[in-house]
Order: C-alpha cells, then sequence, then structure tokens
C-alpha cells in the first residue's frame, strides 16, 4: 500500500473511528467524504446516494467551496460514470474521465477532473451509494504533486493500492451510514412512541376538563331561573374550565411539534415548552440558561426529551408547587437539571415495585449520547434530576 503523508494505519483508523463517532447520516456522508479524501490524498471527492428516480437523494463533496458548489447548480443524475457505479457496483479506475466513452459532460461551474477512482459503497446486495476521488495530487512514492487537472505521465494517479484502501473505506462507510440509518429510523419510532403517551394524556387531561365542564354547565342551566347568583358562579367556573382545557391543548401541541429545535434550537424550543406548561398548571415552572451554544442535533433533542419527561413527572405525579428547569455549562460539557419541590420518593422502591416513572427511557436517552443521569429524590423531600451531555 502506497506510504502518502495520511496512508498509515494510524490515519486509517483514525478516518473509521470518525465515520463510527457519528449518528446522522449527514454527518457521516460527510466524514466518510473527508477522511476518503485526505486518506488518498485527492483533490476531490463525493459521495452520491442514490433515490429511486434516476438522480441523488443525497450528494456530498469535499474540495469544492460552497460558492463554486452553488454554480454547478442541481445535484447530478445517475448517468456516465456515476451510473456505471451504482449499476455494475465494481470499481472504476480511469486516467482521465473524460476521455471514458461513458463521460457525459458537466456544468460550466464543475472543476476539472482527469484521473479518477471511484467504486460503491455496498450493504450486501444493496448499494448504498456511490463514492469517487478525482485529481490525485501525489504519486506514490512521495515524490511532487501533480498539476491538478492533469494527466500524469504513464496514466492514472490513483494506483491498485489507492482502490484497495478506498475499498476498506467503502466497506467501513456502508457499517457506519447502515447504522447511522437504524439510529434515524429508532428516532422516527421513538416520536412515535412519544406521540401515543402524548395522545394518551391529551385524552386524559381534557377528557377530566370537559366531563367536569359539562356537569358545571348542567347545574348552570338548573340554577338559571331559581337561583341566578349561584349560576352565575358556576358559568364562571365553566369559563375557567374551558380556558384550563385549551391550556392543556396548547401545551399538547408544543410537545408535539420537535421540529421547533432544528428552526429554534434547544433553548428557545425549552423556553418556550416550559412558558406554556407554566400557564397550563397551577405548579409555577421557571426556565434559566447561562452560557450554553448550539449542540450537535441528537444531543440537543435528548435533552428536550429528558427535560419534557421530567417535566411531566414533576407536573402530573409530585403535587409540586415549583419546578425549576436549568440549562448551562459544566467543564466541556452542558448540564440539564430539573427540580421540585414536591412529594419526592424512594428510587430503590420505585424500582422494586415495577414503576420507571420514565427514569429507564431517561437513561437511555442520556446514554445514547454518551451523557449521564443522576436522580436525587426522598419522600417529601422534592426531586432534582440532572442529565450532563458531552459539548455546548
Amino acid at each position: 500500500m502506497s506510504q502518502g503523508p495520511r496512508s498509515g494505519l494510524a490515519a486509517v483508523s483514525s478516518a473509521l473511528l470518525a465515520m463510527s463517532r457519528h449518528l446522522e447520516v449527514r454527518d457521516v456522508l460527510k466524514t466518510i467524504v473527508a477522511s476518503a479524501r485526505e486518506l488518498l490524498d485527492a483533490q476531490y471527492a463525493a459521495l452520491g446516494v442514490p433515490d429511486d428516480h434516476g438522480g441523488f437523494a443525497q450528494f456530498v463533496v469535499d474540495g469544492v467551496g460552497e460558492e463554486q458548489w452553488k454554480a454547478i447548480g442541481p445535484l447530478p443524475r445517475q448517468h456516465g460514470i456515476l451510473a456505471a457505479m451504482l449499476q455494475e457496483a465494481r470499481p472504476q479506475r480511469l486516467a482521465d474521465v473524460r476521455k471514458d466513452p461513458r463521460f457525459e459532460g458537466w456544468p460550466s461551474a464543475h472543476p476539472e477532473m482527469s484521473d479518477f477512482l471511484g467504486l460503491p459503497v455496498r450493504d450486501g446486495d444493496e448499494v448504498l451509494g456511490a463514492l469517487f476521488l478525482a485529481n490525485k495530487l501525489r504519486p506514490a512514492g512521495g515524490n511532487p504533486p501533480y498539476a491538478p487537472g492533469v494527466e500524469p505521465q504513464g496514466g492514472c494517479g490513483f494506483t491498485e493500492d489507492d482502490e484497495e484502501l478506498l475499498s476498506i473505506l467503502a466497506q467501513h462507510a456502508a457499517i457506519a451510514l447502515t447504522n447511522a440509518r437504524l439510529y434515524e429510523r429508532s428516532r422516527e419510532l421513538t416520536i412515535a412512541e412519544e406521540r401515543s403517551r402524548l395522545a394518551h394524556e391529551l385524552h386524559d387531561a381534557v377528557s377530566q376538563k370537559l366531563f367536569s365542564l359539562r356537569l358545571t354547565a348542567q347545574a348552570a342551566t338548573a340554577l338559571v331561573d331559581r337561583d341566578p347568583a349561584r349560576a352565575k358562579g358556576e358559568l364562571q367556573q365553566v369559563a375557567a374550565l374551558a380556558a384550563e382545557a385549551a391550556d392543556e391543548l396548547r401545551a399538547a401541541v408544543v410537545e408535539l411539534r420537535p421540529a421547533a429545535l432544528d428552526e429554534d434550537g434547544l433553548v428557545a424550543t425549552l423556553r418556550t415548552h416550559i412558558q406554556v406548561l407554566d400557564r397550563a398548571h397551577t405548579a409555577r415552572v421557571t426556565f434559566t440558561s447561562q452560557g450554553v451554544r448550539a449542540l450537535p442535533a441528537a444531543q440537543e433533542e435528548a435533552l428536550l426529551r429528558v427535560a419534557q419527561e421530567a417535566l411531566h413527572n414533576a407536573l402530573r405525579h409530585s403535587g409540586a408547587q415549583r419546578v425549576e428547569v436549568m440549562l448551562g455549562k459544566r467543564g466541556p460539557g452542558t448540564v440539564l437539571r430539573v427540580t421540585d419541590d414536591g412529594g419526592g420518593f424512594d428510587p430503590t422502591t420505585v424500582r422494586r415495585a415495577g414503576r420507571h416513572l420514565g427514569l429507564v427511557s431517561m437513561r437511555d436517552r442520556a446514554g445514547g449520547v454518551g451523557g449521564t443521569l443522576t436522580v436525587e429524590s426522598a419522600p417529601g423531600r422534592g426531586t432534582t434530576i440532572e442529565m450532563e451531555a458531552p459539548g455546548g
């Protein structure tokens, strides 16, 4: 195998570790492409994930600036060499891609490419994508770099060793990409479970309010002729119950909109969520945030879900009059703390009784993003739930 500046075992190991570290599909694709370009000393690298309509669902490049990428235009279609890699599912190593009979040109803003190495990323018989490199910058042995876009003397600048190395990288890329897809599917299932839980909560909470509202309205109707003063009081109660039911609905709507994380970020989403809960419940619910920056999407979602579960327990089960939520920095990480002055509980008794109050789910969420969860509680002394996550 060639001995370029990044072709050693340590470099390969670093690339594989980097790929396995990410959970989001887009992050995995970017890491694969950047690792391939660096390891094989290429000027350009790209990875396309095909859709079912002759195009690419995702197409990630490395070595092309943002402005140039915008100028190139829409994502490529599955034609020419790209189609060959997807359909024939075998490596393509060319001295000059422009002279290949399958070459069909590219947009005017596209960079010039000559020597080319590409191969499919496969999971068994399924082709997950096409990974390719262009313009080898340095020949094997560490000689002076090739001029970009100029065919090296003697044929393709990419060697058989380069092809072997890229094949190893592609095999691990398939594993990382498959894992990332499974993770995203599990998130979708988790969101579905959350929606089901919220539907049950909504049904219970709002149904109780509406049942009380109906009984109170009936009582007011019966009293309106013989005792107008009492009827007026009952109607005032109807108005209060209707307002509470509306607040419950608003709170549920906020919880059913996790997309706000993508648009507003964790701090703003939590603040809005807690403001709604403060209006919807008799307990005072407050939120403070100190110096927290944007986190990876997985961490932000885990912190939000843990906060929601802890708030649910505090407001539905603890009898708390005050609930405080704090999000802040702790060393290199981010910490979420939810504290209530409710009745508290004995965590060991809860576990023995098979009742978890969502603790297992919260620990799983924290552990899934490399974080930790601690619970402090005792009967009559309130509860503090704290999650610490890396980053931020």
